[in-house]
């Protein structure tokens, strides 16, 4: 049989109907057999290709697997951070299918200027304590809102649960709000988090196309994903209700916070800003691990 079986009827009869209007009279079961003998099949899409892979990306898992190590054994805090997709807000069509008495309406496009805005999931996972939480921002997905995630985070829970840590470990990816070269990331954790709650902070990034290693994607964002499949997101507070209602028979629980405050986009940080910053660079791999100290307040 081998291939056989991925050739539907219908397949095989549209293609019979289209080479007989070239003039070429052929059964489907010829067609059939002509494509099994010219070994030709049904595929789907096979993710196999990949970007360029970096040279050191092998040496990053191992300094990221060894501060993981270090922070663990000091009893240190370590969390691991992300934006998960931005989402449309309106009555449109979520992939995925829900037990209900008949199907659930959407809108038939899913244009942008039909929605009531755009939600901004933003989270932190506590790896110690296995803890989750997360923020919906409506404004900007910008350094800014992923360090004021993260301080609201510490504010909330990281500093009594760790009121003797010094420092903290962040895993983050390589891009986006928390990218490795983002200047008003370093800037933003530098004012609000390391100076403010005079905090130590130790970053280390994935490398680039790495991020699907980073535990925040598949501890965290992977479960809302499967939880709201097929349930349209029709406004901020449903999608409030749906993380917050996530579950998993490991116990998974997520806590969730809306953030409506707006964050302006391409704010230029100079490099005397950078100059300024208290970073220590790594030795190894520096562009990708650096630790930021807090500055000494003069008055």
């Amino acid at each position: 049989m081998g291939q056989r079986g991925v050739w539907t009827g219908q397949r095989l009869r549209n293609i019979s109907s289209q080479l007989a209007r070239l003039g070429l009279r052929v059964c489907p079961n010829t067609v059939r057999r002509l494509l099994d003998e010219a070994g030709h099949a049904l595929h789907a899409n096979r993710k196999s290709l990949c970007a360029k892979i970096s040279p050191f990306r092998d040496q990053q898992f191992g300094l990221l697997n060894h501060q993981r190590q270090e922070f663990t054994r000091s009893g240190y805090p370590i969390i691991s951070v992300d934006t998960k997709k931005k989402e449309l807000v309106g009555q449109f069509k979520n992939n995925g299918r829900v037990w209900s008495r008949g199907p659930i309406l959407v809108q038939d496009h899913d244009f942008r200027s039909q929605a009531k805005g755009m939600a901004i999931p933003y989270g932190i996972y506590d790896l110690h304590p296995n803890r989750r939480r997360v923020v919906v921002g409506t404004s900007h997905d910008t350094s800014a809102f992923a360090v004021e995630a993260i301080c609201e985070w510490w504010r909330r829970k990281g500093r009594h649960r760790y009121p003797e840590a010094p420092e903290l470990l962040i895993l983050a990816d390589c891009g986006g709000s928390n990218g490795a070269r983002c200047r008003a990331w370093k800037l933003a954790l530098q004012e609000k988090l390391v100076d403010a709650c005079q905090l130590g902070i130790t970053v280390c990034h994935y490398p680039t196309g790495a991020s699907k290693w980073n535990p925040i994607e598949h501890r965290l964002f992977s479960e809302i994903s499967k939880h709201w499949r097929g349930q349209p997101l029709a406004d901020y507070q449903t999608i409030v209700r749906l993380i917050r209602s996530t579950r998993t028979q490991t116990g998974l629980r997520v806590n969730c916070t809306l953030n409506h405050k707006q964050y302006p986009t391409n704010i230029q940080i100079s490099k005397q800003q950078i100059h300024e910053l208290d970073l220590l660079k790594h030795p190894d791999l520096p562009e990708w691990n650096y630790t930021l100290l807090p500055r000494v307040n003069r008055n």
